[in-house]
């Protein structure tokens, strides 16, 4: 087994490394800081979830290509189903640790408000709450099972929450089913939350129904256990792969209890097909029970109006635009795939960055990379480098130097008149109105303020889905600009937004912002 040298490094020149905060089967994950974004955005702070195929002690080929697949397959899943509910991508990549070592990266968004189990741990978990949790990760899995991705993880440590934990969302698609063609059904999950169709606890047993697919029942199961463990706070080990029989003490006997169980014995039935098949009927059976809870928790006598369908709740910096598609190498060896060129000498390297007291050697960003080299090319036969036999590198006879020299000027005379005259030609035109004006992409940033509320939108023009509003005296900073559309980042806002409407960044229409 080996770990990744991360520590005090910078990553693809933006995310600072803080510290670890955890270690899976195949994967280390960090917490960084974003140098670009602003002290006060929502993703200020980010996760960085590092593949490390070297945590596998009996590494083969197969196993690595399957890793990095199953890598890439958890950031498109992420991206299909990005949902307020859903933890989101923020980006991906490739790079070398401080020691050479090649591994793929995901950037996630950090919930600090920590996980379910934690919360259940420390008796913090009110009964309301618990419900409000259930309603947004009901409504997290039904966006996922709409669009056919199987989770398989289900449990209280994937449910993760926002800093002022009012929101869960859940993590970790590592698993996922992604594919409908996937098979075999392979054993995944945890064992005291994970159905018999696919647990690593029921193979060889004798009374587990096979199923030829997964289906959103096999999630739904998972869901019924870790609602057992949030309602009660104990985890559901005495039914390790067994339907729930029956709550444990501290809850048996309150009012809703005996419809709870119906619920969760009916939703971890040993055959698939028993099961509520959508997390549309699980939500509708668990009608009741809500009833009563809401009933229980309002201090009117009221009756509380119960939503159909469990509602999703956004968080600050929430958007539904996904970064660009990842693709992943899946070769054998990364560092034998594609070598450090003469001991690392092509390896792109910044100056030590200070940050706070502790000096940051920045990460190398894997930019060297020759994705068509062929099996056992040596480190030094890159076709752009040139060695030669005596080893006199870059050395130049006279001779040729005096023969090149004007041929190289002339070559020169002849580009800038060129330059010239196609400078000229533009000048003309543009000052007559038969071109348009080119604007400098790397000019300083524009900001503008709203001039009224206007709708944020998913593209450029009054047709695409409205994902967020802009107040009135908002500051924008814009980031592109198509026709009158201009793609913002709201940088303030004039007054505080509906919670669902809390998307900082989307098209705009010119019309209604005025440039500072």
């Amino acid at each position: 087994m080996r770990e990744l040298a991360l520590k005090n490094s910078r990553l693809d020149k933006r995310y600072d490394i803080v510290r670890e905060l955890g270690r899976g089967s195949y994967a280390e994950i960090f917490l960084a800081r974003d140098t670009i974004a602003s002290p006060t955005s929502a993703h200020a702070e980010v996760v960085i979830k590092a593949l490390n195929v070297f945590l596998q002690d009996d590494l083969d080929p197969d196993l690595e290509r399957t890793l990095v697949e199953n890598f890439q397959n958890e950031a498109i899943a992420l991206d299909r189903v990005r949902h307020p509910n859903i933890i989101s991508r923020l980006g991906h990549g490739t790079a070398r640790d401080l020691n050479g070592t090649v591994f793929h990266y995901l950037v996630l968004e950090y919930l600090e408000g920590g996980d379910l189990q934690r919360a259940c741990r420390e008796g913090s978990l009110s009964l309301r709450n618990a419900f409000d949790y259930i309603e947004q990760v009901c409504a997290g899995l039904r966006h996922a099972h709409k669009h056919g991705i199987i989770h398989r993880d289900i449990k209280p440590q994937n449910l993760l929450l926002t800093k002022d934990r009012s929101i869960v969302k859940i993590a970790d698609f590592g698993v996922a089913r992604v594919h409908q063609s996937d098979a075999p059904i392979t054993r995944v999950g945890t064992n005291i939350y994970a159905p018999p169709e696919h647990s690593p606890l029921s193979v060889g047993m004798e009374n587990v129904v096979a199923v030829p697919s997964l289906t959103p029942s096999s999630d739904i199961y998972s869901l019924a256990k870790t609602i057992y463990t949030l309602v009660s706070g104990e985890a559901p080990r005495f039914y390790a792969n067994q339907p729930v029989a029956d709550l444990p003490i501290v809850v048996r006997n309150e009012d809703w209890a005996p419809e709870l169980k119906r619920v969760l014995a009916r939703a971890t039935a040993g055959d698939p097909a028993l099961r509520q098949q959508s997390i549309d009927d699980f939500w509708e059976d668990l009608r009741e029970v809500r009833r009563i809870v809401a009933e229980a928790e309002t201090a009117t006598h009221v009756r509380p109006k119960l939503h159909t369908l469990p509602q999703p709740h956004v968080s600050k910096g929430y958007s539904p635009l996904a970064p660009q598609k990842p693709k992943f190498d899946t070769s054998r060896d990364l560092r034998m795939r594609h070598p450090l060129v003469v001991e690392k000498a092509f390896v792109k390297s910044e100056p030590i960055v200070p940050v706070g007291r502790a000096a940051i050697q920045p990460t190398p960003r894997v930019e060297d990379y020759w994705p068509n080299a062929e099996e056992g090319r040596a480190a030094n036969s890159d076709p752009r480098i040139h060695i030669p036999v005596d080893g006199h590198a870059g050395r130049v006879r006279p001779s040729k130097l005096r023969s090149i020299l004007p041929r190289l000027a002339a070559g020169v005379l002849t580009l800038a008149l060129f330059g010239g005259v196609l400078y000229g030609t533009s000048v003309y035109l543009r000052s007559q109105g038969w071109l348009p004006a080119i604007t400098n992409p790397f000019a300083a940033a524009k900001f503008a303020r709203a001039t009224t509320d206007v709708n944020l939108r998913s593209g450029p023009n009054a047709n695409s889905q409205q994902i967020g509003l802009v107040t009135r005296n908002s500051r924008v900073r814009i980031l592109r600009t198509e026709g009158s559309w201009h793609l913002v980042d709201v940088i303030e806002q004039g007054r505080q937004r509906p919670e669902q409407l809390g998307t900082d960044r989307g098209w705009l229409n010119g019309r209604f912002v005025e440039l500072e």
